[in-house]
């Protein structure tokens, strides 16, 4: 069962929210964010184009033409590769863990797992930037000497920075597991 709801990241792009529960203690949350606009590509790609023709114009040089597109061509892949983040997805296991995953645009992705046992809470967090206030998902990690302390705080959507609207249903299917986990009758193993 998935579905999909669109809504507003903090820069006021679209953005959409799919939900896909593989079981009752099983969902995935992915925030897909606007695709590469390929009018901004060109208009860049065009832009340092020009400004080398310019320069080409006035030296004569080839070199500059050459280094131009040279240049223009690594940046751009630079920033597929690396840069641009197409999806964000959280993969949350009530027995296992929450898996982060951030696709580019290149198709390169990136994972990170977190345990479980080291899960303390999912909360909504905010901060202060410039005039704005922002609102950001993060998983607090328990401190392995301290069970009320907090060792880490790990921010999710960092990217695609989804409003406050979206992160609540977020944080509500990942609570609902969190509560399953925290309620569920612990198995010692004596028989």
């Amino acid at each position: 069962m998935a579905e999909e709801q669109r809504f507003r990241s903090a820069c006021g792009a679209p953005i959409a929210l799919r939900r896909r529960q593989h079981s009752a203690s099983c969902r995935e949350l992915a925030v897909r964010g606007p695709r590469l606009q390929l009018r901004s590509l060109s208009a860049a790609t065009s832009a340092v184009w020009l400004a080398a023709y310019g320069l080409f114009a006035l030296s004569e040089n080839t070199v500059v033409l050459s280094a131009a597109i040279f240049i223009s061509l690594i940046g751009l892949i630079i920033y597929l590769h690396f840069v641009k983040i197409d999806q964000e997805s959280l993969l949350v296991i009530g027995s296992l863990g929450i898996q982060v995953t951030s696709s580019y645009a290149s198709g390169k992705e990136s994972t990170t797992f977190i345990e479980m046992g080291q899960v303390k809470d999912v909360v909504i967090n905010e901060a202060v930037h410039m005039q704005k206030v922002i609102y950001y998902l993060c998983i607090l990690l328990q401190d392995p000497e301290d069970p009320q302390g907090v060792s880490e705080v790990v921010p999710l959507f960092q990217s695609s920075k989804p409003r406050l609207d979206c992160l609540i249903e977020v944080y509500k299917s990942c609570q609902e597991i969190l509560e399953q986990r925290k309620t569920a009758p612990q198995s010692s193993g004596i028989k």
